[in-house]
């Protein structure tokens, strides 16, 4: 399969490319969605072989992959990210914001608060609103253009009824790949204020020579007595709808009480989720994600090097993901203006900065997982959409 080839989901009840008209106002005939965070490639050859396989031969029953699957999972962790998961230790949600969601319910009560370091994926604050805990900003402090945390300030904010941090590693919006350090000032942080510490890695895959994503559990080992880690193959492979996710839990006794939720729910993985998983997470699924790696590495320098030519608009240097993160703060238009030459004249859906909390007032997000054809629309229609400041 090549990255460059064009696939209309126009009509297939694609929540990005069906939705930015009601939502965004963006027309379907002619608009380009760049806002969802799924790419519009095809999941990998390998992994629809498989799912193809269960399909023909049509029967659709219960079934148990749990150890392939388990181990599956072990295997990539232990080769692309030098971390070492006990099988006990896996659970499998509907998808990380329900990992989220059980989280929050596990572990806090109604009212608690709960940590974000903000601008950050918006739907933690809207789980945690929706589950009765109370949403704490700590805002990242954008420094020449790339986000850093201030503990000084947040250890400040902290009230005592707080019970729990969620830190998104690497970074959704702004892309970046937390250092060593940085993951040990905020596990020092959540001991200091006795908070559990959700790691949402599910970008883990998406990172760029120059950088490395370090797994929480190796950066601060000392605290696994309060980290729950959660990990998807759903950015990396595009298999978002599928709704597979991991919540892993290193401490027996966290572990314990989770296990004891999920069963009195009831909630067990799907087959199809748990068949693509085990398909992706294989010597297979390395070949193509280091493939998609390099395509989307190629992508970002585009866009960013033309989002840099236009004066008054600054990207923020991608060290991972493939969500770029574009300030129009330079340009001095209020919030309305610059989004509605990017809606309406460009004709191009992102995400509203807004949505993703304190500091993203003057930002949108641009989703680059897509063809290099799609890249290179984009970059024209913004040129035309801002040629008046050029």
């Amino acid at each position: 399969m090549s990255f460059d080839d064009l696939i209309d989901r126009h009509g297939t009840f694609c929540s990005k490319w069906d939705m930015m008209e009601p939502i965004y106002g963006v027309p379907a005939q002619d608009g380009l969605a760049m806002w969802v965070a799924d790419m519009d490639f095809r999941a990998p050859d390998h992994v629809l072989a498989r799912l193809r396989e269960m399909t023909d031969h049509g029967v659709l029953g219960y079934v148990d992959y749990s150890k392939p699957y388990t181990d599956a999972i072990r295997w990539w962790m232990r080769n692309r990210h030098d971390w070492d998961v006990a099988p006990e230790a896996i659970f499998t949600t509907t998808g990380l914001v329900n990992g989220v969601g059980m989280c929050l319910d596990t572990f806090t009560q109604p009212g608690d608060g709960i940590v974000l370091f903000t601008p950050v994926y918006h739907a933690f604050a809207k789980v945690i609103r929706n589950a009765g805990r109370q949403v704490v900003e700590c805002q990242l402090v954008n420094t020449d253009g790339r986000y850093e945390m201030d503990f000084a300030a947040y250890d400040a904010q902290m009230t005592g009824n707080e019970r729990m941090v969620i830190l998104c590693s690497p970074h959704n919006p702004g892309g970046r790949v937390w250092t060593q350090e940085e993951l040990r000032a905020v596990a020092d942080f959540a001991k200091r204020h006795d908070l559990l510490l959700v790691s949402d890695e599910i970008h883990h895959d998406l990172v760029y020579p120059g950088h490395t994503h370090i797994p929480m559990p190796n950066a601060a080992p000392d605290i696994i007595d309060r980290l729950l880690m959660l990990t998807a193959p759903s950015k990396t492979f595009n298999i978002a709808g599928l709704h597979t996710g991991q919540v892993i839990i290193p401490d027996p006794e966290l572990r314990g009480r989770f296990a004891k939720r999920m069963a009195a729910l009831s909630l067990a993985p799907n087959s199809t989720g748990q068949m693509a998983t085990l398909a992706a997470y294989s010597p297979e699924g390395a070949e193509w994600v280091d493939g998609l790696l390099a395509y989307l590495d190629e992508n970002r320098r585009l866009f960013d090097s033309a989002i840099a030519a236009i004066p008054g608009l600054r990207s923020m240097p991608l060290e991972a993901t493939y969500l770029a993160w574009v300030d129009f703060s330079g340009t001095g238009m209020e919030r309305a203006e610059f989004t509605e030459r990017v809606e309406q004249q460009a004709k191009i859906a992102v995400n509203h900065g807004t949505s993703f909390g304190t500091g993203g007032e003057n930002f949108l997000r641009f989703n680059l997982g897509t063809q290099r054809a799609r890249i290179e629309e984009a970059i024209d229609r913004l040129n035309r959409a801002f040629g008046d400041l050029q």
